[in-house]
């Protein structure tokens, strides 16, 4: 397995192809292409990172940090995407991509789940805790 990192400019070079993976394997837990595409420009253009896991032909995990520009009182950081392969899933992929991000991370980490999504226990394994109910008004 092939772990890449890339950063701001670097991401040029696996932006179309991440979108495209994420937009895939997110399945139900998925945004609009134009929504991944934000995520992946604010990282190039404002700061974070892209980790994915690859074999020979194909990526089998990405995972999407923006760094947030504060910290303390919110996170430095928020891991926006995570996503395996279908074929992939259950070997180990989420996993090793989730210790990458962590290690190559400076601060805190925040990041949404919902409750009948099963890689929540996978993060709660990694040391992520529930400590606040996230509220939100939607305009419109």
């Amino acid at each position: 397995m092939i772990i890449q990192t890339f950063e701001k400019n670097s991401i040029d070079n696996c932006m179309h192809e991440v979108r495209d993976f994420l937009y895939k394997h997110l399945d139900q837990y998925g945004d609009k292409v134009e929504d991944i595409e934000s995520c992946l420009l604010y990282a190039k253009d404002k700061g974070g990172k892209v980790i994915t896991a690859s074999d020979s032909a194909q990526i089998l995990g990405a995972v999407v940090i923006n760094e947030t520009g504060m910290s303390g009182y919110i996170p430095e950081n928020i891991l926006v995407y995570i996503a395996v392969n279908s074929s992939a899933r259950g070997k180990g992929v989420g996993k090793i991509l989730m210790e990458k991000a962590i290690s190559e991370t400076h601060g805190d980490i925040a990041l949404h789940v919902e409750k009948s999504n099963p890689a929540r226990f996978l993060y709660e394994k990694m040391g992520f805790a529930n400590p606040y109910l996230e509220m939100r008004y939607k305009r419109g």
